[in-house]
């Protein structure tokens, strides 16, 4: 008999102060950056936002079912002020999205995440647009909370 553990996702919205948590990021242009970001995705998302676990802002959230069976609920959109770059996460990834990607400036890009440096690195129109574009997809897939 095969017995399968499902593990449980660490990373989890909770009570955590997201003010707090921003203002004591210690690179003071990765702060101040964040601090914007903050107001840009509430401003776009219309979403209060929550921390998730230790270091993710989130903005909404949805349930998802994989493959495999398993559940989750996972943020909708959101950012985290990592050491190397700000990360901002674009739930239905990048393959649609080459067009604005062009236009976005300096930038590098994971399975569904956005890197950038600074946010002067790149035009503020576009990035809202992405993460404008990024909730309208959520929204049209999954049953957003």
């Amino acid at each position: 008999m095969v017995i399968f553990y499902m593990t449980e996702l660490k990373t989890k919205p909770n009570e955590k102060n997201v003010r707090e948590f921003l203002n004591k990021v210690e690179n003071t242009r990765r702060r101040e950056d964040s601090l914007e970001l903050l107001k840009l995705m509430e401003e776009i998302t219309q979403e209060k936002p929550i921390m998730w676990g230790d270091s993710i802002i989130g903005f909404g959230s949805y349930h998802y079912k994989y493959k495999s069976g398993r559940e989750a609920d996972w943020l909708a959109t959101g950012f985290s002020p990592r050491k190397q770059s700000l990360t901002v996460y674009i739930m239905d990834g990048f393959e649609k999205y080459d067009d604005l990607l062009g236009k976005l400036g300096k930038h590098k890009t994971g399975k569904s995440c956005l890197y950038i440096n600074k946010l002067e690195d790149v035009s503020i129109p576009v990035l809202k647009e992405l993460v404008n574009e990024s909730m309208k997809y959520v929204k049209e897939n999954f049953d957003v909370k």
